[in-house]
């Protein structure tokens, strides 16, 4: 085979090879893809979730620390990140919205726990701050989402 018809064919399998998948059924979009935002990438959902004793964030030491993403599927170190995602997105990502869990019984002790919310929620930038008056009253809201 003279060199010119092997570069033409090593150059038609390479351009089939690559451009190949470009055609046709690989440009649909599969059945289980999430949602996209209107820009063509996934809407970020990306969190950083700490706690420690005491009154306020300046004062208080962080003790845990855990990750949440959210999207496009849920993921992070949280222990029980698909619940959370779930919570907070049927709160529409407002922890003020979560509510108390039903049946959560706390004693009055007071043992200020406070809980920061740092990142990203559906490509909005997030910085929440709660003081709760123990652990047991923190665990009550929501179901998992300050569980950790």
């Amino acid at each position: 085979m003279p060199n010119t018809a092997r570069w033409a064919a090593t150059l038609t399998l390479a351009a089939t090879a690559v451009c190949g998948p470009l055609g046709g059924s690989a440009l649909a979009t599969p059945a289980h893809a999430p949602a996209l935002a209107p820009s063509g990438l996934y809407a970020p959902s990306a969190l950083v979730l700490t706690t420690g004793h005491g009154q306020s964030a300046d004062t208080a030491t962080p003790e845990r620390a855990v990750t949440l993403n959210c999207a496009p599927t849920a993921s992070g170190t949280h222990p029980a990140a698909v619940q959370a995602c779930a919570e907070l997105r049927g709160a529409g990502g407002d922890f003020d919205a979560l509510s108390v869990r039903d049946g959560a019984l706390c004693t009055k002790q007071f043992d200020p726990v406070v809980v920061t919310v740092a990142g990203v929620w559906q490509g909005k930038r997030v910085a929440y701050e709660r003081t709760f008056a123990n652990e047991c009253v923190k665990n009550s809201y929501g179901t998992t989402v300050f569980t950790f």
